[in-house]
């Protein structure tokens, strides 16, 4: 589902082109590609191993998951030091021996867990709510996948990149186009965008898109998927193409939900920051101007996604041409406000937070350059 190019040669094959090795599942562009492959690239001696660990697909993902949690422990080494997981209570996992992780809110002496840990957890509460039929519960425990059960905040970075594969070698297995499978490609896209893999993650959301289209999805599912793929165009650079397709998704949201929605307010911001980086500064105002009131009311002060749609507006006041001395104060203090807000709700440690601090010390000093005053000739030459 994933490995959508020739192992030899790497020609993308989508999700249906090309062939696959009748044993193990490992995906050519043709037969010449797979019988150099044989020949001369080491898959005679491989094959049987990844058809006993599942196939092609799922010996790939239980690769890229090992790989993700070792570079997660590592690191978060220097925060983990004389911790425990708050699950199985040890400092090594007892099985893997992986060290410990946390990449979500908490602090002090809270949070500290073992991927492996985290995934158990994760896979029970799933498998209760599909054997017990709790479709009301169902959304509520994959929650676990990506959001820490403590601080209720989602993991993020090289944390959330190992829950994502996790999530996919958990459930790569189940039918094409079912609710497991679309769900835990979500979250390895996001994993891998979170992660900064943005092209692993263009591969993962182009996919995903493409198989929710052909099994005809609800346009709500498919927005949300095209939101995930619109954010890693503009990683990627690709501005214009996210700009449309989030201009397209924040009309879709609104038609189907109304603008007092959480889902509609996230498009809202995604449209502006498109919008501001591309430096269509007055247009991203406006959007923001109508629907920040809207987020403080149906989300209120301490929301993530209202956290960001504040921090937005406040750097489109500051980064615009005509900015006043007035205006930067404004921005400032909005930064400042932010600032601790989010460190009570986020942590000091979480990328907004951060990106909100770096934001402040801009503002400040463009406030201190606009404010000082001007060098005169004497002054320079004494």
């Amino acid at each position: 589902m994933i490995l959508t190019q020739c192992a030899v040669c790497a020609t993308e094959l989508g999700l249906s082109l090309g062939k696959k090795c009748g044993r193990c599942s490992t995906r050519y562009c043709g037969p010449v590609c797979q019988k150099q492959h044989w020949e001369g690239g080491g898959h005679d001696k491989l094959c049987k191993t990844i058809k006993k660990a599942g196939g092609a697909e799922q010996y790939n993902a239980n690769t890229k998951y090992t790989e993700a949690v070792t570079a997660a422990a590592e690191k978060c080494a220097d925060d983990t030091k004389g911790q425990t997981c708050y699950i199985c209570t040890q400092a090594l996992h007892w099985k893997t021996k992986e060290g410990l992780v946390r990449g979500c809110s908490c602090r002090g002496t809270a949070g500290f867990a073992h991927i492996s840990c985290l995934e158990e957890q994760a896979k029970i509460l799933v498998a209760e709510a599909e054997e017990n039929n709790l479709d009301d519960k169902i959304d509520e425990r994959w929650q676990r996948w990506r959001t820490c059960s403590l601080c209720e905040q989602k993991y993020h970075g090289v944390v959330r990149c190992a829950l994502g594969w996790a999530c996919w070698k958990t459930y790569l297995g189940r039918p094409e186009g079912s609710v497991a499978q679309i769900m835990a490609m979500t979250q390895l896209g996001n994993g891998l965008g979170l992660a900064e893999r943005h092209e692993e993650a263009l591969t993962v959301g182009e996919a995903e898109l493409s198989m929710m289209q052909r099994f005809g999805a609800p346009q709500a599912e498919i927005l949300a998927v095209q939101g995930n793929l619109s954010n890693t165009y503009s990683r990627l650079g690709r501005l214009e193409e996210a700009l449309q397709m989030d201009r397209d998704i924040y009309s879709g949201r609104t038609k189907l939900h109304g603008e007092e929605n959480e889902r509609t307010l996230r498009a809202a911001y995604n449209y502006t920051t498109s919008l501001h980086d591309l430096r269509r500064l007055d247009e991203a105002k406006s959007v923001l101007d109508m629907m920040m009131p809207v987020a403080r009311r149906v989300l209120g002060e301490d929301d993530p996604v209202g956290i960001s749609m504040r921090e937005c507006y406040a750097t489109v006041v500051f980064e615009s041409v005509g900015a006043t001395p007035d205006d930067l104060r404004e921005a400032m203090n909005t930064f400042e406000e932010l600032e601790r807000t989010a460190r009570r709700v986020l942590g000091g440690a979480h990328p907004s937070t951060v990106r909100i601090e770096s934001n402040l010390r801009r503002a400040r000093a463009d406030l201190r350059a606009r404010e000082a005053p001007p060098t005169t000739k004497s002054q320079t030459n004494s």
